[in-house]
């Protein structure tokens, strides 16, 4: 069994190896025009510029809770270790890592992805979907790499017996703590950042000067831009990546408790390895699944997409039969329950599908064309005040049958197999994380490209294919943020129950966290009012920001002469193609381009993100601290459920809403009909609309994908303190 710890780093090591290959293959793409070039070098500078500002601030962070957590490693050596400490520095460090890496490829596949689409449209799938696969590759091998090397690293030292696998699942509990620290300030930030810019964008750029968000002649547009990488690609990233090692570690420190069982005296280690193993498989189903996804020209990218995705939950499920006869017995008995092999397989199984029920649900709710989307243009008609009214009761209603596959998901994992049922199936909705984040990622790229396509004035069928790739990307956008809810609600309750199980370890003593202690009912209205607090944190920082915003694109428009002027030609040529232009007004426009101020835009947004990100991240860390601390572990784990419930609500209802906002926006847009009327840009449905959209931005990217991490966070940070209170 020891054995198997020695193999599982070297697979990280191989979708490392993917990701170099992939990322060498997209450098060697052709980036196209001088223009074009130049857009995309303004773009991965603005994107590298507030990663490092980002980074800078985030190293003070990691060193101070790395000095307090090693002194209570020292101050009481025998409930902790400061080896804790080290754990939670690889943690930080693979989390940023993969974020930098993701930011690199994406920030030169947008422009490659612009190229292939002058081509085809098969050609510029290629390359974003390259792209994605780069960030989705890497987030699962440093994952698997980082969280491998600590356990066999420090198990080695420590000891795998029955005796010492409780101190090594502390130690590498850290670990978990690090991803998820990065991951929320990361999200938090990119998602103020991206927020502050489209709002700027949108409402100066659409409906005050009549033009659209990626046009040259808007300040904002390479400010959103960046932000579509800050926040949908190093955010989303760092999201799936705590996630992901959240899981795993959750469920191993629930699978080291079958130690001691006598069915697991020949495989005393299956429990705590076979997440690992999971993991690894799901890296190998990955990688194949990229190779399947093609498409040709007026073929559909996402179907495309879908036939990685399916092919890789395929290839785990066989595989994952196969593991789980070899390293599990048939049957063992906890607390008087039998359990079997088969049953911890159809949880897992039970993950995966889950994870794609929710995925599509989601689709349903915010994807153009649906129903309640349709429903959402048709009030738009009416003014901005039916359409946000609209918006909210489909995010409202949108959170019911997530929440009943998700309860229903728990009961039937834990008929199964226990509290290990529910933490397994975490690990079966998040192995094929890979390709899942491949397809997340692909969005963003393909955002860029069209975006680089309008501002470089390429032909419009070059538009019109990023266009195709971007509508998908929107899709499996919202998509993967179901899936990152979903898996952010077992993935929570898993840490949950690995919380309960390490303090009745530690303390030698039953935990009971009952409805009717007035403690604990007082610490679960405390919980849930936490997440609407947190929302309000982000959702003021993102309103302080884009004010700046628009204030400054404004300056940009009234104070340089340049920019009003390109206006004014281009008004003069509505109708016309840009060859069509006179000499004179081709010339008026091109100055006006190089007038605009881009590099403001982009700073307001980075200082903003940053100085904006600290408090909330200081309440999801010091709120299970202070809790644990004063009021006991029965308070804490009051409080953990009241933040996981009402977190997920609203985060449902928040990224929902705010999809299906964005999609009744571009529904207008192409020219949707609504009661025998042409709707279109510059319509008053298309104004009330990018209003809807406006409010909506910050819930689907900001406030709604935070709270998938505030929530698996404390939990993370309740289990790191268990042994402590």
């Amino acid at each position: 069994m020891n054995t198997l710890l020695v193999i599982i780093p070297i697979f990280g090591i191989i979708a490392l190896g993917f990701t170099f290959w992939r990322s060498s293959w997209v450098s060697k793409q052709d980036p196209g025009t001088d223009t074009m070039k130049k857009i995309a070098d303004n773009i991965a500078v603005g994107a590298m510029a507030f990663l490092r500002a980002e980074y800078k601030v985030l190293a003070i962070f990691v060193v101070c809770i790395a000095v307090l957590l090693a002194f209570m490693g020292f101050r009481d050596p025998e409930n902790n270790s400061p080896l804790v400490a080290v754990s939670f520095i690889v943690g930080a460090v693979c989390s940023a890592l993969a974020g930098f890496i993701g930011m690199r490829v994406a920030t030169k596949a947008n422009v490659r992805t612009t190229n292939g689409a002058r081509v085809s449209l098969g050609e510029g799938l290629k390359i974003a979907f390259a792209g994605g696969s780069v960030m989705g590759l890497g987030v699962v091998g440093l994952g698997l790499l980082g969280l491998g090397s600590l356990i066999l690293i420090f198990g080695s030292i420590i000891g795998t017996d029955a005796g010492s696998i409780g101190k090594l699942m502390t130690i590498i509990t850290g670990f978990s703590f690090g991803a998820s620290s990065i991951a929320l300030f990361a999200r938090v930030g990119g998602g103020i950042y991206t927020k502050a810019a489209d709002v700027g964008a949108d409402l100066v750029g659409k409906v005050e000067a009549g033009i659209p968000e990626d046009h040259p002649l808007n300040p904002a547009t390479i400010a959103d831009n960046v932000g579509d990488n800050v926040g949908d690609v190093a955010g989303m990233g760092a999201d799936l990546f705590e996630s992901y090692v959240g899981s795993i570690i959750g469920t191993m420190v629930l699978g080291s408790v079958f130690m001691v069982l006598p069915e697991y005296s020949e495989l005393p280690l299956g429990g705590v390895v076979l997440p690992l193993l999971l993991a690894a498989l799901g890296i190998v189903s990955s990688i194949i699944g990229t190779f399947l996804v093609r498409v040709k020209e007026g073929g559909s990218p996402h179907r495309a997409l879908n036939i990685g995705e399916i092919t890789a939950g395929v290839i785990l499920l066989i595989g994952a039969f196969i593991i789980i006869g070899q390293v599990l017995p048939d049957k063992w008995t906890v607390d008087g329950k039998e359990f079997t092999s088969m049953g911890v397989f159809g949880a897992i199984a039970l993950g995966l599908v889950s994870g794609i029920a929710i995925g599509y649900i989601t689709e349903h709710y915010t994807g153009t064309g649906t129903k309640p989307v349709i429903g959402i243009v048709r009030q738009s008609v009416t003014g901005s005040a039916t359409n946000i009214i609209a918006g909210l009761g489909v995010g409202m209603i949108s959170t019911a049958l997530p929440i009943i596959v998700l309860a229903s998901t728990i009961l039937a994992s834990y008929h199964l197999a226990g509290l290990y049922g529910i933490a397994i199936a975490a690990v079966g909705m998040l192995s094929n994380t890979g390709i899942q984040l491949a397809v997340d990622a692909y969005g963003p790229i393909s955002d860029n490209a069209g975006g680089i396509a309008e501002m470089s004035e390429l032909e419009p069928e070059v538009r019109q294919r990023t266009d195709k790739l971007d509508a998908v990307g929107n899709t499996t956008a919202a998509i993967g943020k179901g899936f990152a809810i979903g898996s952010a609600a077992l993935t929570a309750l898993a840490l949950f129950a690995a919380f309960k199980t390490t303090w009745e370890a530690t303390h030698d003593a039953k935990l009971s966290i009952e409805v009717t202690d007035p403690k604990v009912v007082a610490a679960l209205f405390v919980g849930g009012m936490l997440p609407f607090l947190f929302s309000a944190f982000s959702m003021e920082a993102v309103g302080r920001a884009a004010m700046s915003m628009i204030e400054e694109v404004r300056r940009q428009f009234r104070e340089i002469p340049g920019l009003k002027a390109g206006l004014d030609a281009m008004n003069r040529n509505e109708d016309k193609s840009m060859d069509e232009w006179s000499e004179e007004d081709r010339g008026i426009f091109d100055q006006a381009i190089s007038e605009a101020e881009y590099g403001k835009c982009v700073e307001i947004s980075t200082k903003a993100a940053i100085r904006e990100m600290i408090k909330p991240g200081l309440l999801a860390v010091a709120a299970p601290v202070l809790v644990g601390f004063i009021g006991g572990a029965e308070m804490l784990g009051g409080l953990l459920a009241g933040v996981t419930v009402t977190g997920v609500l609203l985060a449902l209802f928040q990224s929902n809403a705010g999809g299906a906002w964005d999609n009744a926006k571009k529904m207008i847009e192409e020219g949707f009909e609504v009661n025998g009327e042409q709707l279109g840009k510059g319509t008053e449905a298309h104004k009330a609309a990018v209003v809807g959209d406006t409010v909506g931005d910050p819930f689907k990217d900001t406030s709604g994908p935070s709270l998938n991490i505030l929530l698996k966070l404390m939990s993370v940070v309740a289990l790191v303190i268990a042994s402590m209170i």
